[in-house]
């Protein structure tokens, strides 16, 4: 242990070691009465005298043990209710801090975002080579704010950039600071700041991590007299207030946000430069990371390479997150131990991403007139996405209970997209049309399973409409950000929505009606085997000379 870390304890500890010392020293000189007392004891000429003498020194000393102990334990009480379990605790926080080495998560460990790894990079080379900045007169980043999805590593690559610059890490989520008290997260949020200066000095640098730091970092407002505002507005004041005095103390403390919300939810002093200096977004994988994160978690289970094609899985598994392929493989290990298998096969990661995507199969016996209407109404689904989506499969279509739905068609997307034009939106709008037209096409009438489809459908209508100009009025911005508009308006935008709603649903049923011998087909297939697959589907598209557009 070197001089520095020896006086930063004596800083941190002396009022403690004065208290030791001098009940030591208390505790010497009761031994040194005591030993008089003895002596006297055994060199008395007088017993009655010299037994009083001696039990002098005596009497003294139990009574002061006494005393010692009386209030040793009252001591010990009112700081058990004061400062544990009483009003200060609440201001404390009682996380601990973890050693960088210690977190044990590597860049090797961070798959893919390549993009996010680069950046947290240069944050870590800035830490650790703090000489090289400061010799150009710069100064140090003091805030680094993660955005993007849930699931995608926020906290991994965090947690990275504490095991490889190797300082203390101390990790909270925004939700620990807000109590139902005022002033307690503002308390909370100074008993942070202070642990981790003392841990900077001791160490040479610390990270905080906070995570979902929406829940003090979001817009502040006023108070409706109900005090839960006031206590957040007080604790991200604090936050504020303690990442300007970072500025002020050269303590090599790195704060690091990480929210999956807007970054215009947060509040706009939180965001400006001095405080959060540098974002760095932690968006879905792409194919190529896809595959990468696919053999990292594989090779770490018993797997047969011959047969499970990480290519393969990285095109089906288009918008799943870092965290949703790691569920994939840990479900399909699941589903070998439970077929008493060995190795996970290509058969047990399909039932996986079947069972997580649609859900776990329900013990529910469907008379033959469900069966039908499910049937079609899956059917429907799965001709609109093969004639009018082409960027998306079917996958698979099932009239076997799943989750909350009586019946799945699964489309995947086939590839990325980051762009969403008129005519995606629309295609989505027409796939969860489908059913309702498949069932008023057979039927004349429609069933309760078309409440998902049409809440869907209208929230793609509306948001084309309200949203990004796409009615056909041509009134053109973001009305849902407007205050006050007018009744005239606000009619005039929903008789946009259901123009196009009509208009895709008119499509559709012409197509329906048109393919009626295919759609019977289809739900024929249903009703006897109660699933299709991929190649079964396509099979039966091929048999009418039908073919992707």
């Amino acid at each position: 242990m070197n001089w520095k870390k020896i006086r930063f304890y004596i800083k941190l500890h002396w009022l403690k070691a004065l208290l030791f010392a001098a009940l030591l020293a208390l505790g010497i000189s009761l031994t040194i009465f005591v030993i008089i007392g003895i002596r006297a004891w055994n060199e008395s000429e007088s017993y009655l005298r010299q037994s009083q003498l001696a039990m002098i020194p005596l009497q003294l000393y139990l009574q002061i043990i006494m005393a010692l102990i009386f209030g040793f334990v009252y001591t010990y009480l009112m700081y058990w209710l004061y400062f544990k379990r009483g009003a200060s605790s609440f201001s404390q926080t009682q996380k601990k801090s973890v050693a960088g080495k210690e977190v044990g998560i590597t860049w090797k460990d961070v798959i893919g975002m390549d993009e996010a790894k680069e950046e947290a990079l240069e944050v870590v080379k800035l830490i650790t080579d703090r000489a090289s900045l400061q010799r150009i007169g710069g100064k140090i980043l003091r805030g680094i704010l993660m955005l993007g999805p849930p699931g995608c590593g926020k906290t991994y690559l965090a947690k990275a950039i504490a095991t490889e610059s190797n300082l203390p890490f101390i990790s909270m989520s925004g939700s620990e600071f807000v109590e139902m008290f005022v002033g307690v997260g503002a308390g909370r949020v100074r008993s942070l700041f202070k642990k981790a200066q003392q841990l900077a000095e001791l160490e040479g640098g610390c990270i905080i991590f906070i995570d979902e730091v929406d829940a003090i970092g979001a817009q502040r407002a006023m108070d409706r007299g109900f005090g839960g505002t006031t206590e957040h507005n007080t604790t991200l004041n604090q936050l504020l207030v303690e990442m300007d005095g970072l500025k002020d103390k050269d303590h090599n403390i790195i704060l690091i946000g990480a929210t999956n919300v807007a970054e215009n939810y947060l509040d706009e002093a939180l965001l400006r430069p001095g405080r959060f200096d540098r974002k760095i977004i932690v968006d879905k994988p792409n194919l190529d990371d896809r595959q990468k994160l696919f053999a990292y978690y594989l090779n770490k289970v018993k797997y047969e390479a011959a047969d499970v094609k990480l290519d393969r899985l990285a095109r089906i598994t288009v918008g799943q997150s870092p965290a949703d392929i790691a569920n994939i493989v840990r479900e399909a290990a699941l589903i070998t131990v439970r077929n008493q298998k060995a190795s996970i096969s290509m058969r047990e990661i399909d039932e996986a991403r079947e069972r997580i995507a649609l859900g776990i199969k329900r013990r529910i016996k469907l008379s033959e007139k469900e069966k039908w209407q499910i049937a079609y109404h899956e059917a429907g689904h799965a001709i609109v996405t093969y004639l009018f989506a082409p960027s998306q499969d079917v996958f698979k279509i099932t009239i076997t209970p799943r989750g909350p739905t009586g019946g799945v068609t699964w489309v995947p997307e086939r590839e990325d997209t980051f762009i969403k034009d008129s005519n995606k939106m629309s295609s989505q709008i027409k796939i969860c049309l489908g059913s309702y037209a498949a069932e008023m096409i057979k039927y004349n009438a429609t069933t309760n399973g078309v409440y998902a489809d049409f809440s869907s459908a209208m929230h793609y209508a509306h948001q084309m409409v309200w949203n990004v100009g796409m009615g056909r009025s041509g009134l053109l911005g973001n009305w849902e950000i407007v205050d006050k508009i007018s009744e005239d308006l606000k009619a005039r935008l929903d008789a946009d929505v259901q123009h196009i709603l009509k208009t895709c649903l008119d499509e559709v049923t012409a197509l329906l009606k048109k393919e009626e011998l295919l759609l019977d087909r289809l739900a024929k297939e249903l009703v006897a085997k109660d699933e299709l697959n991929y190649d079964e589907i396509e099979a039966i598209f091929k048999e009418f000379g039908k073919s992707r557009v």
